[in-house]
């Protein structure tokens, strides 16, 4: 299964990233082989809008999942409505460590925003 995870740098090594359109980089990895290919966050230096530019790319790459620190209600329903499961980073310090704990199952789903930054939007 083909993932992206959000990371500090472009590397399996590097640190993970918690904030998922701000995230340096969007590493996308094949879980079986442990291939990657590291592209620069779209988002990363958008002056507005970075979840929803980060999520277009994720769609794009047509994977399996994402991995992230927390998703904004931006990025949670262009995600959402493209199909891709959100699984969040729990104790994970880099890459590989995430994607391990993806593979054994030890990271949770998301089933709704991580933070509420746009409460107004919110209907009950």
């Amino acid at each position: 299964m083909k993932i992206i995870l959000t990371t500090s740098s472009a590397s399996l090594d590097s640190e993970v990233d918690p904030r998922f359109g701000r995230g340096a980089y969007l590493l996308v990895v094949n879980t079986e082989t442990l291939e990657w290919q590291a592209h620069p966050n779209p988002g990363a230096s958008a002056p507005g809008g970075a979840g929803i530019q980060a999520a277009q790319f994720v769609a794009d790459q047509k994977v399996g999942a994402v991995l992230s620190g927390d998703f904004g209600p931006h990025a949670f329903n262009a995600l959402q409505a493209a199909g891709v499961p959100m699984y969040v980073y729990n104790e994970v310090r880099t890459a590989r460590e995430a994607i391990e704990h993806f593979k054994a199952g030890q990271l949770q789903q998301l089933d709704a925003p991580a933070r509420g930054d746009c409460d107004h939007e919110h209907h009950g």
